[in-house]
């Protein structure tokens, strides 16, 4: 039997307290990305999924899920996600790549994508620095991680960009737009797969060219506007 190409999926959510007034829709975002990673593992049977999920503040770091198989991830609810505290974004970023990293030593032929989503910026971390993340992303970048940098309530582009991150997307604070931004993702991360299939370069170009792709934003009376069919539809039939 062929061994299957191994794809590591590392979740980094912020669990801060500014997260509480979108904390709902966040919840059901989140679990419809658990079944799209399931979904995604049928439609590349090829691939071998496993889920690395962290959630973050500064009373601690919350490791739910460690090279799990896609079909172990959890879905989450209040009980599971309580959204408290301050934001120590790098020591979270530092403490869940550096666990993944130092478990796939050795190890070859595999990929990872590390998706970050936070409403706010750093402002708690003791442990690493700005700095320290960026070296330490742009040694992963080399070796087939690829890195996106989901935000709001902040300037997303400047941060991602300081920490070496080209993968970016920006959403508003409203149910709408966050419904949206989990819909980018979702038909992302069926590209990503797409490209590791076609042996293509995954690190770049994630959400893809244009800026409505980077920048979810609903339209004047709140309602999303009218498109074609996205390629997660098209795959899946949903």
């Amino acid at each position: 039997m062929e061994k299957k190409q191994q794809v590591h999926n590392l979740i980094i959510l912020d669990e801060s307290g500014s997260m509480e007034s979108i904390k709902t829709t966040i919840i059901q975002g989140f679990n419809e990305l658990v079944q799209t990673i399931q979904g995604i593992e049928k439609q590349f049977p090829e691939q071998e999924h496993l889920i690395s999920f962290v959630s973050f503040n500064s009373l601690g770091h919350n490791l739910l899920h460690f090279i799990d198989p896609a079909i172990k991830l959890k879905q989450i609810d209040d009980k599971t996600y309580k959204p408290n505290a301050t934001t120590p974004l790098f020591d979270a970023m530092g403490f869940s790549i550096n666990k993944l990293k130092q478990a796939l030593e050795g190890q070859v032929d595999y990929n990872v994508l590390v998706t970050i989503l936070t409403d706010g910026e750093e402002n708690a971390s003791k442990e690493f620095s700005g700095m320290d993340i960026k070296k330490l992303v742009e040694e992963l970048k080399q070796n087939r991680w690829t890195f996106t940098y989901i935000g709001t309530d902040h300037d997303v582009e400047k941060i991602a960009a300081s920490l070496s991150i080209n993968n970016t997307m920006v959403f508003e604070k409203n149910n709408t737009d966050i419904k949206r931004m989990f819909m980018k993702e979702q038909n992302a991360r069926a590209k990503y797969s797409q490209k590791i299939r076609a042996k293509e370069d995954t690190s770049s170009n994630y959400f893809g060219d244009n800026e409505d792709d980077k920048k979810t934003k609903s339209d004047t009376n709140g309602t999303v506007p009218k498109s074609g069919p996205s390629l997660w539809q098209k795959l899946f039939g949903s």
